[in-house]
């Protein structure tokens, strides 16, 4: 549980750092080794043209909580590349995004995320995505 702690720690203290995230409203509601789970409240500039949560919104997203699952396990770390699969229409008062490391490596880390609506609890998913990321080296 202590280790838990540690880890929500430094990913609480991360997030705010980008810029972006802080626009967003980004909410770190849970991080353990190897998973987190991110919120993000809906708000008008979010949307598209027809009122859906903008696709580069979804892509930022995958990417983030990607980023934050491999960054439970090591420091640093920079998108190689991350995909993006829009399933339906995003539409929520609050995003629910979880991301996960699939597996872990030295020199790459492979990741998957999803996004869904709070409190669907048949979590049809808006998108889904993964990426590989790469561990920085300081």
């Amino acid at each position: 549980m202590q280790h838990n702690q540690q880890v929500q720690d430094k990913i609480q203290q991360i997030l705010p750092m980008a810029a972006f995230n802080r626009w967003l409203g980004l909410q770190l509601m849970s991080a353990a080794p190897g998973e987190v789970t991110l919120h993000l409240p809906w708000r008008e500039e979010f949307g598209q043209y027809s009122g859906f949560l903008h696709a580069g919104i979804l892509g930022a997203l995958i990417d983030t909580a990607c980023g934050f699952a491999a960054i439970t396990q090591t420091d640093r770390v920079l998108a190689s590349q991350y995909t993006v699969r829009c399933l339906r229409p995003a539409v929520a008062d609050t995003f629910v995004i979880r991301g996960w490391v699939v597996k872990p490596g030295r020199q790459q880390i492979f990741a998957a995320a999803e996004i869904y609506a709070l409190g669907d609890e048949q979590r049809k998913l808006f998108a889904a995505g993964d990426a590989m990321l790469v561990p920085v080296v300081s």
